[in-house]
């Protein structure tokens, strides 16, 4: 039986369903806000939906956050959202709070709801000392392929990052 208000093949709030996928819908996203062309979070549903992947606001408010975009204001005045600065590798330094690491692992400490964000960079760089990551809401969990590379990890990504 259907729920009143929905509909058939619809997704949360009766919005279509996408068949390309987030990473798909995300790429889209991103090329979006290196262009500049929207302003708020309901044009970015507008334009997704016009290139193929429909959505709500609160997935695109949950992707804009990680892809570590920010609300900024334009040299005209306008207020837009917009990807962060990336310098020297990919990683946003100013996402970074502080990196540690012990014998077997790096901890990555970020501003609240930039971990996924630092994490997605890291895995984008392809360093080969990095087996993977793990990230939640402030911190990313660093897997290095060799224990022993675990400092010379540590310091590369605190050169990233500037610290």
């Amino acid at each position: 039986m259907m729920t009143p208000g929905r509909t058939p093949g619809a997704g949360a709030a009766g919005a279509p369903r996408s068949i390309t996928g987030p990473k798909a819908r995300r790429s889209t996203l991103r090329k979006l806000l290196a262009g500049g062309v929207a302003n708020t979070q309901g044009e970015l549903c507008t334009l997704l939906a016009e290139r193929g992947h429909p959505t709500t606001q609160s997935t695109v408010s949950r992707d804009l956050k990680l892809l570590g975009a920010e609300r900024v204001v334009g040299d005209d005045g306008t207020v837009g959202y917009r990807l962060t600065t990336r310098v020297r590798g990919g990683v946003s330094p100013d996402m970074i709070i502080g990196v540690e690491h012990n014998e077997a692992m790096v901890v990555i400490r970020t501003e609240i709801g930039r971990a996924q964000a630092v994490g997605l960079d890291l895995d984008a760089l392809g360093l080969p000392d990095v087996m993977g990551t793990v990230a939640g809401d402030d911190t990313v969990l660093v897997v290095p392929r060799s224990i022993h590379r675990t400092d010379a990890l540590a310091d590369a990504i605190r050169q990233m990052a500037g610290l």
